[in-house]
């Protein structure tokens, strides 16, 4: 990767309504040069850079990218426009955060990996799930071997987006499901090679209208690249009585995870003990929280592990502190630092496609009645496709 390591980058955050959450993190990052806002409602982007002291503020991304000044942008946009967005940041030589999921297109995604690749710059999707405070424990545990051979793992997201902006009616649920998928896979060190998927209930034909995605709900099996193992993720957006939740589990042979069922509970954490004199062996199961990993951060920005600019709980991703499970500040910390240290980013643009395309390509295989699909293989050009499948 050509270098463009920059001592203090100016970061433009494009996004003020769930972004706003990041505001304070950038703006408080010992790493961060500055920090400049941009949304297109006048209103929101004046309240949000009163609130937290910003004076630089753009009402488009075009603007954003013709500022030869800015040198990373962090978009946190509508869905459908991640692809085309991140494009456009890539090919202006800035390097691009983006909110999940990458695109929804495999030439887009396709593309995404080639720009990183070509103009030197960062790419990293802002996967939350992977650095919850939960999932960094769950992790910590697994590097140590405890679990031993994996059997089986699964990933669940459930929530009802009834009364959210327009491009979500009807949205296909697995194009929207790396929370679920990505902890297993950065886990296993692996990526998805087909998958069977299957849509569940039927949607008022209104509402299939925008996409023509007949399904509220989908589930899918996945095939790894890691022998031996499958795993299975289940995705509704709509039409399910269902709370909230992002949460994975993962069973070995020795010792297994798995997120509790309602937010804000322990996660449970499966002990095998020695077999008992009858049947099954003994499993003991404790409920044990997840530490805070504040640790991990610069002392500026370590106590947004546990705060939140939507402090009133009015947005169910907040309630838990600091967004996602404290998650956010450790992505901001990771993205910023990658740019310093001139280097990839943990989540890359590779790493992005093989969590992103899966759901993709789950959602063509529930079209076609359960349909084996091949899920498209990423690599970079100057990289083996042998030192691909880990990412």
């Amino acid at each position: 990767m050509t270098s463009h390591s920059t001592a203090k980058p100016t970061i433009a955050l494009v996004g003020l309504g769930f972004g706003a959450e990041f505001a304070p993190i950038y703006r408080d990052h010992p790493d961060v040069g500055a920090l400049v806002l941009c949304d297109a409602d006048p209103d929101v982007l004046n309240r949000v850079g009163d609130q937290f002291g910003i004076e630089e503020r753009y009402s488009t991304l075009e603007d954003v990218l013709a500022q030869d000044h800015i040198d990373a942008v962090h978009l946190v946009t509508a869905l459908p426009e991640h692809g085309t967005q991140s494009i456009a940041v890539l090919s202006a030589n800035k390097h691009c955060a983006s909110t999940v999921p990458m695109a929804i297109d495999f030439d887009q995604m396709a593309e995404i990996v080639r720009l990183e690749e070509a103009t030197g710059k960062n790419y990293m999707m802002m996967e939350t799930a992977v650095y919850t405070r939960e999932f960094l424990h769950c992790q910590e545990l697994f590097n140590t071997g405890v679990f031993g051979p994996v059997t089986f793992a699964k990933g669940v997201h459930y929530q009802d987006m009834e009364g959210w902006p327009s491009y979500w009616n009807g949205l296909p649920p697995m194009w929207y499901m790396t929370h679920a998928i990505s902890p297993i896979l950065r886990l296993l060190g692996t990526r998805t090679r087909s998958v069977r998927a299957l849509g569940s209930g039927r949607l008022p034909q209104p509402r299939q209208a925008l996409y023509g995605n007949p399904y509220p709900a989908e589930t899918a099996i996945f095939e790894l690249d890691s022998p031996d193992i499958s795993i299975e993720v289940s995705r509704t957006l709509f039409q399910a009585a269902r709370a909230y939740t992002e949460a994975f589990s993962i069973y070995g042979q020795d010792y297994g995870f798995e997120w509790p069922q309602l937010e804000g509970e322990a996660p449970i954490h499966y002990v095998l003990h020695e077999a008992g004199v009858g049947r099954g062996r003994s499993i003991e199961a404790l409920r044990i929280e997840a530490p805070d990993r504040a640790d991990l951060l610069p002392p500026q920005i370590a106590g947004y592990t546990r705060e939140s600019v939507y402090s009133d709980g009015s947005h169910a991703s907040f309630v838990q502190g600091g967004g996602h499970n404290g998650s956010h500040p450790h992505l901001v910390h990771e993205f910023v630092r990658s740019i310093v240290e001139d280097r990839p980013a943990s989540v890359d643009a590779l790493t992005a496609a093989n969590w992103t395309a899966p759901g993709v390509a789950a959602h063509q295989s529930a079209l076609n009645g359960g349909e084996r699909v091949e899920v498209p293989q990423f690599q970079r050009t100057c990289v083996a496709e042998s030192d691909t499948r880990a990412s």
